[in-house]
């Protein structure tokens, strides 16, 4: 995977716009996914992974051949993540009814497998809570927890991606894993 990223970043380089395209489409629903995951918010996010390649577009002179492509995409898209997070501030909730779809909320936008009613109502709610859980931490926590158990990135690739030292995001990872236990402990 790497040497076919390495050589469309090279084909790009040289002003190959469909070797840009087939980064794109290797790359949207993960940028997508770890947006939506960070923000909440499927039309941020759309958002953020159009942003996020153009970012790539723009800087992609500045792109390290020494260092993995993923990493450096997930870098940007995370800083713009971390960047809408700071600027916004206010949370919302998973009962708030989407502005776009009248009687939908966000427990709508959730996977579930097909289970019994019963068992789906439960697997909602465990993840209603797990999901506010990560979204009433800290922003630094937040990151890091969703990008470790989200997005299933190693603590070297998150390390890479917020440009931290490992011992630092092990920090934060197991901060993190405390506080969600505290907050989730009576709830569960």
């Amino acid at each position: 995977m790497d040497n076919m990223e390495s050589r469309l970043v090279r084909l790009v380089q040289k002003g190959d716009q469909r070797a840009f395209a087939e980064l794109v489409e290797l790359y949207k629903d993960r940028i997508f996914h770890l947006s939506y995951r960070m923000l909440g918010n499927r039309h941020e996010a759309e958002d953020l992974v159009q942003e996020t390649f153009l970012r790539v577009y723009r800087n992609l002179e500045k792109y390290d051949h020494g260092q993995k492509f993923s990493t450096w995409i997930y870098r940007i898209a995370t800083n713009l993540c971390i960047d809408r997070l700071r600027r916004r501030k206010p949370t919302y909730s998973l009962d708030a009814e989407m502005n776009d779809q009248e009687g939908v909320d966000g427990y709508a936008m959730l996977a579930s497998d097909e289970l019994t009613p019963e068992g789906s109502t439960l697997l909602s709610e465990t993840q209603a809570l797990i999901h506010d859980a990560i979204d009433s931490l800290p922003d630094k926590y937040k990151t890091i927890m969703v990008l470790r158990y989200l997005q299933e990135l190693s603590l070297q690739e998150i390390s890479d991606v917020l440009n931290l030292p490992v011992t630092t995001i092990k920090t934060r990872v197991h901060r993190g894993r405390d506080f969600l236990r505290k907050k989730l402990e009576h709830k569960l």
